[in-house]
């Protein structure tokens, strides 16, 4: 008997609703109105439209689909935990949450012994290591970067380095340092990396001299900007950062929402680049297949912040972290994150010959499946409305995209399952080559 296709499957099992009816009147009451497309299922990279539509989703999810749509381990163990036990309070112990204490303690950079789930988000994560760092150092600054984004909180809002996310709100994290990036292809300094001694780390004294109160107590920063373009830092950029923060007392907090659980192909970007900063924020990818979880790794010395400060009432959710403990699993197994690697340099070479060809690109960066391309216009400047009408057109061609910075930015993102497999690598790479040549 011949079995139905995944789409056919997805839409089987989901009512639609009556068109013009509920649909029509929930769009009434959405506090911003959704995109018009409807889906009713996903399986691995591809998510299936209402009306039979396939897309290959370059952007798995919001690049928290680590392992893509519908992943059949984690589906399987979100039904079991299901029906035992869904949440409890953080206060109590279960057998997920301290086996995935456990594992995550286990593969994290060998000096972050300890590890705080109590996060309901990557922005509360990124808060709480904030004030970890204020009430451990007695300081408060925070040192971050142009085009970092940090968060939805009002505090990492504020921290983020963007202008357009901070214009609409009167207050702001008090004592944030925004400094430049190490952006090569534009460098604030106008330098060229062979030459440049890494000035975009040395230029951070003279922030934290002139331009902070002096007390700086944290510089929270991507390892690889996720929003911000995918902007890989040069080689011993993060090497010189540690040994700033070192030289004054400063914790060195790496976010890893993004580039986190293989990501880079490797366990964290900390491991791909050799550093260890002295906290880690992690969350998206954990969750496998969308489960939300979050939390901070820390030093040992860098404990003792009262609970009450920097819980949520979601972290530390039993159901997600049963799912995030399958999750560590399969990307633990054997040649997981290789394929990663080995996916991710071909997405990145074949990428590459089609902008020799397409006249707007004028880079394709990035470490493993987290890529960008970069979009220009005809005087080699940032191109955000061109990429963003790709974004739009890539629909057309069978494509989910996520553009830069909201969309208020130049690069368009390629960040699939980490479950690709060479066969759907030629696949998104053929459409993505359709759809940047239809528009040059």
């Amino acid at each position: 008997m011949r079995q139905a296709s995944p789409a056919a499957r997805a839409a089987s099992a989901t009512p639609k609703a009556p068109p013009g009816g509920d649909a029509a009147a929930a769009l009434q009451h959405y506090y911003y109105r959704p995109d018009d497309l409807r889906v009713v299922g996903g399986e691995g990279v591809h998510l299936y439209a209402e009306d039979g539509r396939r897309f290959l989703d370059c952007s798995s999810g919001t690049f928290n689909l680590s392992l893509g749509y519908a992943h059949p381990e984690i589906v399987e163990v979100v039904r079991e935990q299901a029906g035992r036990l869904i949440h409890v309070t953080s206060r109590f112990q279960t057998e997920p949450l301290n086996a995935l204490v456990s594992k995550l303690a286990e593969v994290s950079p060998a000096n972050l012994t300890r590890v705080h789930l109590k996060s309901a988000s990557g922005s509360d994560a990124n808060e709480g290591a904030v004030k970890i760092a204020q009430v451990h150092t007695g300081k408060s600054d925070v040192v971050t970067l142009f085009r970092g984004h940090l968060g939805q909180t009002l505090g990492m809002i504020g921290a983020s380095g963007a202008a357009f996310r901070r214009a609409p709100f009167p207050s702001h994290l008090p004592g944030v340092v925004h400094v430049p990036d190490p952006h090569c292809l534009r460098c604030f300094y106008r330098q060229e990396r062979a030459t440049c001694g890494l000035l975009c780390v040395e230029r951070i004294n003279d922030f934290i001299d002139y331009a902070s109160t002096g007390r700086v107590a944290c510089v929270v920063l991507e390892p690889i900007s996720g929003n911000g373009g995918n902007v890989v830092p040069p080689d011993g950029y993060l090497q010189a950062l540690k040994e700033l923060c070192e030289e004054r007392g400063i914790v060195l907090v790496f976010d890893e929402i993004q580039t986190g659980f293989g990501r880079t192909g490797r366990m964290f970007a900390a491991d791909h680049f050799g550093v260890a900063p002295h906290m880690m924020t992690f969350g998206k990818g954990l969750g496998g297949a969308g489960l939300p979880i979050a939390g901070i790794l820390t030093e040992e010395r860098l404990t003792g912040v009262e609970g009450h400060h920097i819980n949520s009432t979601f972290g530390g959710n039993v159901l997600a972290a049963a799912a995030a403990l399958k999750t560590l699993e399969i990307i633990g197994r054997p040649g997981f994150l290789e394929n990663v690697r080995d996916v991710g340099a071909y997405v990145l070479g074949r990428l590459r010959d089609l902008a020799a060809r397409v006249p707007f690109v004028q880079e394709v960066r990035g470490v493993g499946l987290m890529i960008g391309i970069d979009i220009v216009d005809r005087d080699g400047r940032p191109d955000p409305a061109l990429t963003n009408h790709l974004a739009e057109l890539g629909m057309d061609h069978g494509l989910l995209l996520r553009t830069s910075l909201y969309g208020h930015g130049n690069v368009l993102k390629v960040r699939p399952a980490l479950i690709m497999t060479r066969q759907e690598a030629d696949e998104m790479c053929d459409l993505l080559e359709r759809l940047l040549l239809s528009v040059s």
